[in-house]
């Protein structure tokens, strides 16, 4: 056996491996697709995506918003968001009315089932970052911060909204 075999079957398994794992972006790239998959997974017995999640929590967080501002507050295409918002009120988690001020508008209220569908989803993701937390040794708060103070990056949001202008 060779030195190199040895060494891989010593190697701990990973999600990201080799230099790849030496960049913070590529480790965000992966590790937000493994983290996607597996929320997924969570509430897939729900009959929704995660991106039916961001739909309903900014909802909940903003109350009645109109149809192109959601859009355009969670990066989602128009089209992409009216499928969304088709799936949603499906399942009666929305309702989209339009805007008595402006009758070219539609808004989009959360729903009494919506709420409690939220709360479910919330409650399967719970499990998946109950996950992170347990392999962080209680600590994913942290790792929560550091993930938000990215997140509210103004250089990074203006270098990405100015790609995707």
């Amino acid at each position: 056996m060779t030195g190199g075999a040895q060494a891989s079957e010593t190697t701990r398994p990973t999600l990201v491996p080799g230099g790849i794992a030496n960049h913070p972006s590529c480790l965000l790239v992966r590790l937000g697709q493994v983290a996607y998959r597996l929320q997924e997974q969570a509430i897939s017995p729900l009959g929704v995506r995660v991106r039916h999640f961001s739909v309903l929590q900014l909802l909940a967080d903003l109350g009645p918003t109109g149809q192109v501002d959601l859009g355009r507050q969670l990066r989602i295409d128009p089209a992409t968001m009216a499928a969304a918002l088709d799936h949603l009120e499906s399942l009666d988690a929305v309702v989209r009315e339009r805007d008595t001020a402006d009758r070219r508008r539609y808004v989009v209220a959360l729903t009494r089932d919506g709420r409690a569908l939220l709360q479910q989803i919330v409650a399967a993701f719970g499990r998946v970052d109950r996950m992170i937390d347990d392999e962080l040794g209680g600590r994913a708060g942290d790792l929560l911060t550091s993930l938000q103070t990215i997140a509210t990056s103004q250089p990074l949001i203006e270098a990405f909204d100015g790609e995707n202008a």
